[in-house]
């Protein structure tokens, strides 16, 4: 067995209980997040660049009082080493719109591991303008009109 198929059998168990946790989160599960982060995890993503578990799970506190129903779908994981990538969609509703139409963000999560198998950087990836920007009402109509010019 190579170290990168050693490494993947070590963290590929860490990847999946990662993604089962954010398939499955709710309000409650919260109170976890130390059993997937380190201490001083990094979470990056379109809005947010902090550091420490206080920090990150304000991100999902803040995301459960401003969306209705948020719910991750994790479609692929891959992993190399310490490092896994997971390919999500995140379906949800906002509180604030009237009429709530469902909603989906396609996006993918970078995630290193140390050697206890806690998540160290969790980094998204997902076009913020292209899958929320433009669907908001008013500043969706001046994005739509902004990619168009963009694209002339």
């Amino acid at each position: 067995m190579t170290s990168a198929t050693t490494s993947a059998a070590h963290f590929g168990p860490a990847a999946d209980r990662v993604a089962a946790f954010f398939e499955a989160l709710q309000p409650v599960d919260l109170e976890r997040l130390a059993e997937l982060y380190g201490p001083e995890a990094r979470f990056k993503d379109p809005f947010n660049d902090v550091t420490g578990l206080p920090a990150i799970r304000h991100i999902f506190e803040h995301m459960f009082v401003n969306l209705h129903e948020p719910r991750f779908v994790v479609t692929e994981r891959l992993v190399q080493g310490s490092q896994a990538v997971l390919v999500w969609e995140f379906h949800f509703r906002f509180k604030t719109v009237r009429p709530s139409e469902a909603q989906c963000i396609l996006g993918a999560s970078h995630l290193r591991f140390d050697e206890a198998g806690l998540v160290t950087l969790h980094r998204d990836y997902w076009d913020a303008a292209e899958e929320l920007y433009e669907k908001l009402p008013v500043v969706g109509s001046v994005m739509r009109w902004l990619k168009r010019r963009a694209a002339q």
